[in-house]
């Protein structure tokens, strides 16, 4: 008989206890469920004497958004402790360390991260991070490389991504990105100021090809272990700090969609400002420091990918053959491109949206913001081949203004 059941406060602080060295045995603990997502519970668990603290996290048998209708396999919280794992492994100090990992209950304990923001927020609210792109470019680059049959021996990298089949998620993504906000489906929510977009993404049959090309390479192009879900909701920060969290869609796929995906959550809060900046000069600064910070996750991010390669390439023929980086780094820019505006087309009439745009207030403001990420998303899905630099990528984003 399984052991697993949906915990409670009380049952959290009892497990919270039992953990060796880390609560003082006569502490009175506090707990509290602060689980705003759509898959797990969330336990932030306390010794207000003391100030240690951590994080419980419980993968839920169904998606929270939709109800026990949308079954999922608990082996998902299996496969985030591992990501976890290898991330701060390969990225130290970048994802919150892993404390205790419990199978029969679906269970990740880790690190609290109260000192950090979710970006989301943080950048919502004006502020801005100036180690965030030379972070996140680390993260991406060293998780990615060193996952990939370019940094790891391609026998061993066919063993690893076996512990990665995670085929509940991928198929929230297969059907979430890349195929219902082109077609009439339950699962999209749009108001109907936008309706005519909608239609529009229904019928442009060059789109469909685009988003055809990607979702191919989503279901059959292993590249690395990615993340799998890096938006700016999955990201912790603080002027000096970045940690990723909640790899729990981590699986081995194309590399672009990871970076893609950073990209996309950027571009959306450009055009959040819409309503979160309260003038026209206050507006083109953030705007200015969103476009500059893309340029900088992927400028930073090739420069470290490169670097790896050059000094740590495991492959003869992929390390010695000219031209063959060059052609691979285009090719994944490419990608990028086109992920990132298939995250930003989803994220506007699909199932979950972002406060960035949600949240803002005023119909009229929201309208023109959704219409925006629209325009911009619609642009990198169709000229994602075409590109051949980060400044190219820009110009889709300035045209969509």
């Amino acid at each position: 008989m399984s052991l697993y059941h949906p915990l409670n406060e009380q049952e959290a602080i009892a497990i919270a206890k039992s953990l060796p060295g880390f609560f003082d045995a006569h502490a009175e603990l506090a707990c509290r469920e602060i689980g705003d997502g759509n898959l797990n519970l969330v336990f932030h668990i306390t010794d207000p004497e003391s100030g240690t603290s951590l994080i419980m996290k419980q993968a839920l048998p169904y998606a929270k958004v939709v109800g026990e209708s949308w079954p999922l396999s608990l082996d998902r919280a299996r496969i985030e402790s591992e990501a976890l794992r290898k991330q701060e492994e390969l990225a130290p100090g970048l994802v919150p360390k892993v404390y205790h990992y419990d199978g029969d209950l679906a269970l990740t304990i880790m690190e609290d991260l109260s000192d950090h923001v979710i970006m989301r927020r943080g950048l919502m609210d004006g502020s801005r991070y100036p180690e965030f792109a030379a972070h996140i470019s680390t993260f991406l680059a060293n998780t990615l490389f060193y996952t990939s049959d370019l940094g790891l021996n391609q026998q061993e990298k066919k063993r690893l991504s076996g512990r990665f089949i995670n085929p509940d998620l991928c198929k929230i993504t297969e059907d979430l990105i890349f195929d219902d906000p082109y077609t009439e489906s339950s699962n999209n929510n749009y108001e109907a100021s936008i309706a005519d977009c909608a239609a529009a993404l229904r019928e442009d049959n060059a789109l469909h090809l685009e988003v055809a090309r990607l979702r191919a390479k989503f279901l059959t192009q292993g590249q690395a272990l990615l993340h799998g879900d890096l938006h700016t909701g999955s990201v912790f920060v603080t002027p000096g700090s970045t940690k990723a969290i909640d790899p729990e869609f981590a699986y081995f796929g194309p590399m672009g969609y990871d970076i893609g995906a950073v990209i996309a959550n950027l571009l959306l809060n450009y055009a959040g400002h819409e309503h979160w900046s309260a003038d026209e000069r206050e507006r083109a600064a953030h705007r200015a420091y969103l476009l500059d910070t893309v340029t900088s996750v992927w400028t930073l991010f090739e420069s470290k990918f490169r670097a790896l390669w050059d000094a740590h390439c495991v492959d003869r023929l992929f390390r010695q053959t000219r031209g063959y980086q060059d052609a691979y780094m285009q090719d994944l820019l490419r990608d990028t491109a086109g992920y990132a505006g298939c995250k930003m087309v989803r994220r506007i009439v699909g199932l979950a949206h972002v406060a960035d745009i949600d949240a803002i207030p005023d119909a009229t403001a929201r309208e023109r913001a959704q219409r925006m990420a629209l325009r911009i998303g619609t642009d990198l899905i169709k000229n994602g081949r075409q590109v051949g630099t980060i400044g190219q990528v820009l110009q889709a984003v300035q045209e969509g203004v």
